[in-house]
């Protein structure tokens, strides 16, 4: 099964790879895991006054203290996973990602607000729920 880890560096992502790692029949299945983050891109203007280096910096770093974490996590528990960071919207960034890639499966985490939160603040897993074919399963 091609299943898809989508990933924040939140304390909802933590949870949501703890359970992973606790469930063998997630790691020993031999599934293809690939772990996906995305980063809403910097306000134009606020762009052409940093610059280019100083962005993609910003871009790269995010990346890292992100991604980094869950790789080592990951290693630890013997799961092999490929690693994708893109910038954009990430809700439209996932949901994208997860049908273009043709996973079988998506998993993240979510904050598990209410109904009335979840009208008045949104949320990228209820996004991600509305707009995404493939199937979802959210940890909380």
């Amino acid at each position: 099964m091609k299943i898809l880890l989508a990933v924040d560096g939140s304390d909802y992502t933590r949870r949501m790879l703890s359970y992973l790692t606790s469930h063998k029949e997630w790691t020993n299945a031999g599934h293809a895991f690939t772990v996906f983050h995305a980063v809403l891109p910097v306000p134009h203007r606020a762009a052409a006054f940093a610059g280019p280096e100083l962005v993609h910096g910003y871009y790269e770093d995010d990346a890292r203290v992100v991604l980094d974490p869950v790789r080592a996590l990951l290693a630890g528990h013997g799961i092999e996973a490929r690693f994708e960071h893109r910038i954009g919207h990430p809700a439209a960034e996932i949901a994208s990602f997860a049908e273009k890639g043709q996973f079988d499966l998506l998993i993240m985490g979510s904050r598990g607000h209410g109904a009335l939160a979840n009208l008045v603040l949104g949320s990228v897993a209820m996004k991600v729920l509305a707009t995404c074919a493939v199937p979802v399963l959210l940890v909380r």
